[in-house]
């Protein structure tokens, strides 16, 4: 391409193309494993790789210090995940492997394993079929620093990593009520989680090195370990509260592990806001375009300038307009999507609202190349709503606009002279949020990655869950 002829107009489905099909992130993972692997032949290797198919499944460490339930949020996110988790005691119990076999013995006599030892074991696991196609979930592992910067080093890198953290006070008490049940490795507590059944109940053993003074020590040893492993796991690492109920634990660090980090990816917004009248879009919509310089596109707003401006789809708007009638979907999507089309929406991206309102518009909006890549619904109680529009006035004079209850007018001589827009009085709104809320079920339905915001907030609240969901990564859905 020759870089002296500009502007360069990339047609408007080669970004769709990409995005819908994660050229640029295959891409970047292929490098990654390129760099680390260091193959002689790359050609071969790429194309092993991509016939895996496994970028995204799951690669996670669970991490924390005795008692904090590191193992019981591993073996809950392994179910949920479909995954594979790894303990060191299921690495040395592996069967018809002469590296486990060693490691077994080695554990027997020292109740430990050196680290390179470990890691091996680790890369040999990694190897099977089901962690390669199903990912991996490590618990507890690594330990230690050296056992963190082995593992990076043989390529060994987790894609999310989970510190649980609680008070020593609250690890020593929970530890010295735990309880295992010696056939299915389950754990229990005598005050927490005390099985129902008797004859689970009578079959639990007390677990060895739990009292007091032994597990004061384990603390000690991992506060020391702790410190020096957690830099080497920048950005994909979150510490969560181990002093809460388990269940609360486990959807935190479920959540975070279907999160998808950030991606280098070139990315042009094109999002999309759905919401009943007075909710908030058109102000939404304006503090996005400032800030991330998108296109601000009303659809109402669209269909005035074309009548304004006397063009050919105005022509054939304005009898509608006169009427007060409903223009039909296939004039409304033909005057967006030549806005869409333009240069500046598809270099800069956009933000849309007031279109579709229904199924029929989505799936024609659907059909063209100008497809949302975020979606959200902002979502406000019908009080609300009547609060925001019935009280709104509009001086004749000044074309100020005033709210009765948050923007009163100064003086009562302007207050005397204020009108109302027939569109805000209390029946027009009522039918207005009657309408949406008739066809968002099957909006928000089409839409299934789509974004609930509550929009019954401070607007600049609302903006910040907003742009959250624009910068960052939409998360993975796992069934």
């Amino acid at each position: 391409m020759d870089a002296t002829t500009a502007p360069h107009r990339i047609p408007p489905e080669m970004p769709l193309y990409g995005e819908a099909n994660h050229v640029f992130e295959m891409m970047q993972n292929m490098l990654e494993q390129l760099l680390i692997h260091q193959p002689e032949d790359p050609i071969p290797f790429m194309i092993d790789h991509l016939q895996l198919d496994n970028d995204n499944v799951p690669k996670i460490v669970i991490l924390g210090p005795p008692a904090s339930g590191k193992t019981t949020i591993a073996m809950w996110l392994c179910k949920h995940l479909n995954s594979n988790l790894l303990t060191m005691e299921n690495l040395i119990a592996k069967q018809f492997s002469s590296l486990a076999a060693g490691a077994r013995r080695h554990y027997q006599k020292t109740k430990s394993l050196p680290t390179t030892l470990l890691v091996k074991l680790i890369q040999e696991r990694l190897r099977d079929g089901d962690c390669v196609s199903q990912g991996w979930i490590l618990d507890g592992i690594p330990e230690t620093w050296e056992q963190a910067v082995m593992t990076q080093t043989l390529g060994i890198i987790p894609r999310h990593v989970v510190v649980l953290s609680a008070p020593d006070t609250v690890l020593i008490e929970r530890n010295l009520g735990k309880r295992i049940d010696p056939q299915t490795g389950e754990i229990y507590h005598t005050t927490f989680d005390w099985p129902p059944e008797f004859e689970i109940q009578n079959r639990l053993i007390v677990p060895e090195g739990i009292s007091e003074l032994e597990t004061a020590q384990k603390l000690l040893e991992h506060h020391r370990n702790i410190v020096r492993i957690l830099p080497l796991y920048p950005k994909i690492l979150k510490v969560i509260s181990a002093d809460q109920p388990c269940v609360d634990v486990f959807y935190q660090a479920l959540t975070f592990v279907q999160t998808n980090h950030r991606s280098n990816a070139p990315f042009t917004p094109r999002v999309l806001l759905c919401g009943p009248t007075g909710s908030g879009k058109s102000l939404q919509a304006a503090l996005l375009a400032q800030k991330y310089s998108l296109v601000h596109v009303c659809c109402g707003q669209l269909l005035k300038a074309a009548v304004a401006e006397k063009s050919k789809y105005g022509a054939v708007i304005q009898p509608f307009f006169e009427k007060e009638m409903a223009v039909p979907d296939r004039i409304v999507m033909k005057v967006l999507g030549q806005r869409l089309s333009q240069h500046d929406c598809v270099q800069k991206g956009w933000v849309l609202h007031g279109f579709p309102r229904d199924l029929d518009q989505a799936r024609m909006l659907e059909s063209t190349d100008h497809r949302p890549n975020r979606v959200f619904f902002l979502n406000v109680p019908l009080d609300s709503v009547i609060e925001r529009l019935t009280l709104r006035r509009t001086d004749p004079v000044t074309g100020e606009r005033y709210h009765l209850m948050y923007k009163p007018p100064p003086t009562m001589e302007i207050q005397a002279r204020l009108l109302q827009n027939p569109e805000d009085a209390e029946e027009q709104v009522q039918f207005s949020m009657g309408q949406f809320y008739r066809n968002s079920a099957e909006l928000e339905q089409f839409y299934p990655q789509a974004i609930t915001v509550n929009g019954d907030q401070d607007p600049y609240t609302v903006f910040e869950y907003i742009e959250s969901g624009v910068v960052n990564p939409l998360p993975g859905k796992v069934p």
